[in-house]
């Protein structure tokens, strides 16, 4: 018994990378929305303040609560308490779903709104950047969700869910610079997954398999959300909306 319980328990280099990987996405998110959303009222924020209305606080605690919940996921895990892991992933599928409505609905209220936190960019084409990271979040966490019972592909679909989180947050960070704050959060959410890639190689002599799907989404995104913007068949979806 002695040795299966050794045997069950994850390696210790995925004990320290996995949670590590998810305390430096949390202080990213943490530090994008400080300003707008964690410390709102004590920082001046370098952006427009949407009003925080039931729609918007409802949104962010979901998104919030998503990330708590893959830092504790991830430290549970690495403590072998697979059992309360196994309990908290259906929490987290409902989860992942409410996010993907409150998601859709919050970006369309303020694209009705007029809302764009970048002059130059218009409220049809921003709602591009939303949508986009919606449509890669979701296949992302189903690919997980499928995977559950195959341990390496399930934790790396779920790290590249979250990461797929990450542009708003960075893209704030960057706003009051002269760095293009859409390209940074590409950079920013590409060195997590170039840190993935490194790690795979490293420890397993080769790419996992899951690790090539999630780069594979997430790199076409990028370019895809910044042309699907200035189509004009997304213009005129998105005013539609409106």
């Amino acid at each position: 018994m002695t040795v299966a319980h050794q045997a069950a328990r994850p390696a210790r280099a995925d004990s320290i990378f996995f949670p590590g990987m998810a305390l430096a996405l949390a202080a990213v998110v943490f530090a994008g929305f400080a300003p707008t959303w964690f410390l709102r009222g004590y920082i001046r924020p370098s952006i427009p303040l949407e009003p925080l209305s039931p729609l918007i606080m409802v949104h962010g605690t979901a998104f919030t609560l998503w990330v708590a919940l893959f830092i504790a996921q991830t430290s549970l895990v690495a403590a072998n308490r697979r059992d309360i892991h196994r309990k908290l992933g259906w929490w987290g599928a409902g989860l992942a779903i409410a996010m993907l409505i409150l998601g859709w609905t919050a970006a369309a209220n303020s694209l009705r709104h007029g809302f764009t936190p970048l002059p130059s960019i218009s409220p049809a084409a921003f709602f591009a950047v939303p949508a986009i990271s919606l449509a890669v979040f979701a296949p992302l966490v189903l690919l997980g969700v499928l995977n559950r019972k195959r341990p390496a592909a399930h934790k790396r679909y779920m790290l590249m869910s979250t990461i797929s989180l990450l542009l708003p947050a960075v893209a704030r960070i960057f706003l009051p610079t002269h760095i293009p704050p859409l390209l940074a959060g590409f950079a920013v959410a590409d060195i997590f997954v170039l840190a993935m890639l490194v790690y795979d190689f490293v420890q397993l002599g080769k790419v996992h398999r899951a690790t090539w799907v999630g780069t594979a989404i997430l790199i076409a995104s990028e370019p895809g959300r910044i042309m699907l913007s200035q189509t004009q068949w997304w213009q005129a979806f998105a005013n539609s909306l409106v």
